[in-house]
């Protein structure tokens, strides 16, 4: 890659913006950051796209391992077309880390957003969020009751006044209701911003997540340190067989 741009290699090797990542991914662009036409023979080329994608790892992380970062990069560079991440294709979102004051404290809140089409374009959109006083709340993970409570279903004869003793006590309300039940946490996050018992602070951390590439997961960071092997990079990547990308999905946004 030097060969394009002599002295200022250095200087035009880091990732600087998300979009920046997308294009060098794919061999859209010059190093020197001039977008390819797509008529252009560079545009998604091997030679250039190969180049890139030696550069797009944290090198630092002891968990990506040579091999891993070999098998990825000839399994992107093999699947040819079918290997562009496409920034409106989805399966991939972004993770927010982000500071609230919640009654009277300084509480982190973390976000999880994705894009989606608008009338004009797309636009980012709340699609989860993970607030830990919300999970101790809803906290389902308690030792199994062995008689658990439950609504009898002769209740409807008795215009089901015993639900005076299921709402008496306020405390472990989830054994009522059905099996499908899984809270709400987002409709609550807004519920508490909406009665000012939340409030926003600032930004502090921004990452993203990427499931695009079969069998593939990635997650995304900025880096920032001396040297050249800094900006947006790949900072995880495992392998996902199907039939674990939802658990992992699940993991990663801790439903």
């Amino acid at each position: 890659m030097s060969d394009y741009l002599g002295d200022e290699y250095l200087l035009y090797r880091e990732t600087k913006q998300v979009n920046q990542f997308f294009r060098r991914f794919n061999a859209e662009e010059l190093p020197s950051g001039r977008r390819l036409r797509t008529r252009d023979s560079l545009y998604h080329s091997d030679v250039l796209r190969k180049e890139y994608l030696g550069m797009v790892f944290d090198e630092s992380n002891p968990y990506i391992t040579d091999s891993i970062k070999s098998k990825f990069i000839q399994e992107v560079m093999d699947g040819g077309e079918e290997t562009i991440l496409n920034f409106h294709g989805g399966e991939w979102f972004a993770e927010v880390w982000t500071t609230f004051a919640y009654r009277g404290r300084l509480e982190r809140v973390l976000l999880f957003l994705s894009l989606e089409k608008a009338e004009i374009g797309s636009k980012w959109v709340l699609t989860n969020v993970y607030f830990e006083p919300f999970q101790k709340i809803f906290d389902r993970e308690e030792a199994p009751q062995p008689n658990p409570p439950f609504i009898h279903p002769l209740s409807h004869e008795l215009d089901f006044m015993n639900l005076i003793k299921v709402f008496r006590n306020g405390g472990n309300l989830e054994p009522y209701a059905g099996k499908d039940y899984e809270p709400d946490y987002l409709t609550l996050f807004l519920y508490e911003i909406k009665k000012k018992n939340l409030s926003f602070r600032s930004v502090d951390k921004v990452s993203f997540h990427f499931f695009q590439l079969k069998g593939w997961y990635f997650g995304l960071s900025e880096i920032r340190r001396e040297g050249e092997n800094r900006g947006w990079l790949i900072s995880q990547i495992t392998r996902v067989p199907d039939g674990q990308k939802k658990q992992l999905l699940n993991f990663i946004i801790k439903k």
